[in-house]
């Protein structure tokens, strides 16, 4: 298997977090993150610290760092043991945060629920107000 340059290695470790493949995810202070995350192709396991990305990729956000490891068990303990300090310091916000996953990701409509369409949507004129006056040119 072809070695990754730090730069893909990053790359692929936020495809992975923001695809849901993140084992456990915690939320730092100023919007930084620490993740858990084995990739399924390669088997290694990483502990993975990073800020939002704000470039949708064109950049790796500043202070980003990751450590990888040969089993799921050893980053676990290492992941462990960042949360601890990280705890102790003030800076742990939440765990098993979502903040910010996919926030690059932006198309399509908005759902609002099954029933949008329905009788009962403000959006929508019901038959009361077919006779009213509009501003319709004819």
């Amino acid at each position: 298997m072809e070695e990754q340059s730090e730069e893909q290695l990053i790359s692929r470790l936020f495809d992975l977090e923001n695809g849901g493949q993140a084992a456990q995810r915690a939320e730092l202070t100023g919007e930084r993150f620490v993740s858990l995350i084995q990739d399924p192709d390669s088997g290694r396991a990483y502990v993975f610290q990073h800020g939002l990305d704000e470039t949708e990729g064109a950049e790796v956000p500043p202070n980003t760092e990751f450590w990888e490891y040969p089993t799921l068990d050893e980053a676990q303990r290492s992941y462990a043991q960042l949360l601890e300090e990280d705890r102790q310091a003030g800076e742990l916000v939440e765990l098993d945060s979502e903040e910010g996953i996919g926030d690059s990701e932006t198309g399509g409509a908005e759902v609002r629920d099954r029933y949008s369409a329905s009788d009962e949507d403000p959006l929508i004129e019901g038959d009361d107000a077919m006779g009213e006056a509009t501003d319709k040119i004819d």
